[in-house]
């Protein structure tokens, strides 16, 4: 669970809802019609400008930001220690037998047990890196567009209520009411894209930065496994890729286990 984002999006509920009830009345506020413009076209307008598989996922990866704990690129450097320590002892084979729940992860040390050469673990392993992030950014993308969609039909929701505002000038008592009304549209829209859809976007991004970190850190770490080097230079090395005042310090290990 991300405490960070729960805490966000509490708090500015929190504060927008209290703003409304300090004010008026929250019913004053509530609008079936506003809402199916602004949540109807929103996902109409994104529908047409992505693929549904590629919404789905989007939606799908943006529950991840609730629920996935983002690894800590320490861990990733710890494990790859251990396993170059276990590539030490027992040879590049025993590899194969590592578990770990990083598919690129299991995917590069099953290559280096199987002595492929290091120019196709390479190669590999850029592909992979490079296909996770054009994936994280369609994900990004989608919920930017929809960060942009939904002020839109927010104030197309506004034009049609002073429309039908407009129509009905004869009556004044009308008038606030009517207006109120049309203006709520333009509130759910930007409530929406404000709290909701660009905070996600963003989110999706800080973790994709830390994701590619992360597979950066296991690239290395692999080349340097199949180089059989040292793993207090490795360590060296793969910390470069952490800030030093979050980086923890080196500490050899006798009987190290190789499992994630």
């Amino acid at each position: 669970m991300d405490i960070a984002t729960i805490i966000g999006i509490f708090s500015g509920l929190a504060l927008i809802f209290g703003a409304i009830m300090s004010g008026g009345q929250i019913q004053t506020f509530v609008n079936l019609p506003s809402v199916m413009i602004v949540v109807g076209g929103t996902l109409a307008a994104t529908l047409i400008t992505f693929p549904l598989g590629e919404v789905l996922q989007a939606f799908q990866a943006a529950k991840m930001v609730f629920t996935q704990k983002k690894v800590d690129p320490n861990d990733v450097v710890r494990l790859i220690i251990n396993v170059a320590n276990l590539s030490r002892r027992q040879g590049l084979v025993a590899l194969s037998k590592v578990r770990t729940d990083n598919p690129i992860f299991k995917k590069a040390l099953m290559l280096i047990a199987d002595g492929a050469p290091e120019e196709l673990i390479r190669h590999t392993l850029r592909i992979e890196i490079e296909a996770m992030r054009q994936r994280h950014a369609t994900a990004q993308d989608v919920f930017k567009k929809m960060g942009a969609y939904a002020p839109a039909f927010g104030m197309l929701g506004t034009l049609i209520g002073l429309i039908q505002m407009l129509g009905t000038l004869d009556d004044p008592k009308t008038i606030g009411p009517a207006m109120a009304v049309a203006l709520i549209t333009t509130f759910y829209g930007s409530f929406m894209s404000s709290l909701f859809f660009l905070p996600v976007a963003g989110k999706l991004k800080s973790r994709t930065q830390v994701e590619i970190i992360n597979l950066e850190i296991i690239f290395e770490g692999a080349l340097s496994i199949l180089e059989n080097n040292n793993p207090l230079l490795i360590y060296e090395q793969l910390s470069s890729f952490i800030p030093p005042r979050l980086r923890e310090e080196y500490q050899p290990v006798r009987r190290e286990r190789a499992t994630a």
